[in-house]
């Protein structure tokens, strides 16, 4: 009788291996000869800058660095908290974070530091896949709130039913958004502390992008709300604001008791983050922030090169709010978000990442990136009005 391999199925998904599955098809068309414009991940492609390599350098170069850190320095500690005041107005205390090795870790595990078997978590549809998997791994249960257009992309909290939000753990929300592009009022926070309280559950926000939002609009901390701290924690993230995505820096910040919940998982299964990359996020929340807002202003020139062209071709594509993806409804003679992207990929070698993959409310729609040159996203337009003459009639 042949061995039977058996494994968990906590975190047993679709689109868990998307970006994996999208990279694949990327470097089978690149083997095989064809022109592939990368619009589908969101790495940044700027350039990290010197003074954040330079200290992860010269602390690596230290071989008392390179062993368990254990702790957050307290050096990190003092820069975490000065630049939580100077950029968001938020004061916080030293018991009221925790390093942890990218937010997409930290989320990934919250569910086992938070919830119970029979505890609900509200989660965006669409949404990141991440969110998914870290509640599957604990074991609780899922509620998906939509994101629509009508609604501008926010959660509508009068359609979740009553009897869902008395079992609620936790509600996480991502704004700027990713995949929709979305920003929310600082009036949706408000309303959703209001719930929490009401509800006893928890808010958790992913801020990732607050500092890529355009056209004049606030990036804000959940944090900086009245009464955020008493109900909830927010991810904040380096990775895009200051082009560290392989240093995995984040932070969970927020109330002391999650906070407190988090440490004492993450000790179960992690030694601290790397001494050398606290030298470099020191580095980058105490150095210059003008090399921020200058790829934020790139980034609304691509966001407007992108969309702007679709639309000068028939493309009804509306702009982004912040992050770097548009969320692209599919022209209307295509069935499905797959055949769209399939197409597309086939025809002109843009690959981008099919609304599906992040989740059900995610049909019909496709997630582009400008994390590109702005001479790729020219060329990829010139790729994109032959074939939407070809292909997309109508739309």
């Amino acid at each position: 009788m042949p061995f039977e391999y058996k494994f968990s199925s906590k975190a047993a998904g679709d689109n868990t291996g998307i970006f994996a599955r999208l990279t694949k098809k990327r470097d089978e068309l690149t083997k095989a000869g064809r022109k592939v414009y990368n619009l589908y991940i969101g790495t940044p492609d700027f350039p990290t800058p010197e003074h954040i390599v330079r200290a992860v350098s010269e602390a690596a170069s230290k071989p008392e660095n390179f062993k368990y850190a254990l702790v957050d320095l307290p050096e990190l500690g003092d820069a975490l908290l000065s630049y939580y005041k100077k950029r968001y107005g938020v004061t916080l205390e030293r018991d009221e974070f925790t390093s942890v090795n990218g937010s997409q870790d930290g989320i990934g595990h919250l569910g086992l530091a938070l919830c119970d078997p029979d505890d609900y978590v509200l989660l965006p549809d669409p949404g990141y896949p991440v969110f998914e998997a870290g509640v599957k791994l604990a074991g609780a249960k899922i509620y998906y709130y939509e994101l629509r257009a009508e609604n501008k992309f926010l959660p509508d909290l009068s359609k979740i039913p009553e009897d869902i939000l008395h079992k609620t753990r936790y509600i996480l929300t991502s704004y700027p958004s990713n995949p929709c592009g979305a920003a929310a009022p600082k009036e949706m926070y408000v309303k959703l502390i209001e719930y929490a309280k009401k509800y006893n559950f928890y808010i958790v926000n992913d801020n990732a992008y607050s500092d890529i939002i355009f056209d004049g609009r606030e990036g804000y901390s959940f944090l900086s709300i009245p009464g955020a701290k008493e109900v909830g924690i927010e991810f904040f993230s380096l990775s895009k604001s200051f082009d560290t995505t392989g240093a995995r820096i984040s932070f969970a910040i927020g109330n002391k008791k999650i906070i407190d919940a988090i440490k004492t998982i993450r000790s179960q299964y992690d030694f601290g983050m790397f001494l050398p990359i606290q030298y470099g996020a020191i580095a980058a929340l105490t150095g210059e922030t003008e090399s921020v807002k200058a790829q934020c202003a790139e980034y609304q020139r691509r966001r407007d090169a992108l969309c702007g062209g679709f639309r000068k071709i028939g493309w009804n594509v509306p702009d982004s709010e912040g992050t770097m993806f548009v969320w692209a409804p599919i022209p209307k003679n295509f069935v499905s978000s797959e055949e769209f992207w399939e197409a597309l990929i086939d025809k002109t070698g843009i690959l981008c990442t099919p609304g599906n993959a992040f989740g059900p409310a995610g049909e019909g729609y496709v997630r582009l990136s400008y994390a590109a040159s702005m001479e790729v996203i020219q060329e990829a337009m010139s790729r994109l009005k032959e074939f939407m003459k070809e292909h997309a009639g109508e739309h």
